[in-house]
């Protein structure tokens, strides 16, 4: 899963997907901004067929986090 959002990270803030480390987080990346955010958001739940909550969106700020978010998603 780490792979196919990081492909999407990728595409989203048109980068290389070699930029994408896995230890990615918001603050720490320059195309990351909130704009950017919401459009990871929405290509993210376009992805997976799910629908995150604002709060959820708020927190999701680093690969870890979407990682489990989307499980989570996924799981129920």
């Amino acid at each position: 899963m780490k792979d196919k959002i990081k492909k999407i990270m990728a595409s989203v803030f048109m980068a290389d997907e070699k930029t994408i480390a896995d230890d990615i987080r918001q603050g720490d990346f320059e195309k990351w901004d909130s704009l950017q955010h919401l459009n990871l958001m929405v290509a993210l739940e376009g992805h997976y067929h799910i629908t995150f909550e604002p709060e959820e969106i708020m927190d999701m700020t680093d690969l870890e986090k979407i990682i489990r978010y989307v499980e989570n998603k996924l799981n129920k």
